[in-house]
């Protein structure tokens, strides 16, 4: 992403209509920002080019599709494997953009190296993925996981901020 791009009031009416409906049309979001759709089509590409918005996809609800079980785990790897000759770390993120149940990875402070949100069916694909893929691989030394009970608030809404200036 362009560092030195600056978000105008009008940006960021943009991205929150963007935002709620990725679908609507550049008439849809003109009529919502008060601004001509030709404007607002040149704004639309002004800030994909930067970066600000980096793409648009269909949000699948994870239980139509039968994967009904969220778990968040935890990772600690070793800090030195002489199995690789890259760094533990380095193998561990190539790794981890080959597994399909891995949705989201995060790199972490604290006692734990990474944190990832994986999608799985049931408790039997999870033992699966856990017992035959994670904790097979030579970078991992431990594995905590928590399952998730009930979703209280999901959203992919970045929060922006109320205005700013150019």
């Amino acid at each position: 992403m362009d560092t030195d791009f600056k978000l105008d009031t009008v940006d960021l009416r943009i991205l929150r209509v963007l935002q709620a409906d990725g679908r609507a049309t550049y008439d849809e979001v003109a009529a919502a920002v008060s601004l001509s759709p030709s404007a607002t089509l040149r704004r639309v590409k002004r800030l994909e080019e930067a970066g600000v918005i980096s793409n648009y996809v269909a949000l699948v609800q994870p239980e139509a599709v039968g994967l009904a079980l969220t778990a968040y785990i935890t990772v600690r790897l070793e800090k030195h494997s002489e199995t690789h000759k890259r760094k533990p770390m380095d193998a561990f993120r190539a790794s981890v953009q080959t597994w399909p149940d891995v949705v989201e990875c995060f790199s972490l402070t604290g006692e734990m190296d990474y944190l990832l949100r994986v999608l799985v069916s049931d408790m039997a694909h999870y033992s699966r993925f856990v017992m035959d893929t994670l904790l097979k691989h030579p970078s991992v030394q431990d594995c905590k996981t928590s399952f998730v009970l009930d979703r209280v608030k999901q959203t992919t809404a970045v929060p922006l901020p109320e205005s700013k200036s150019r």
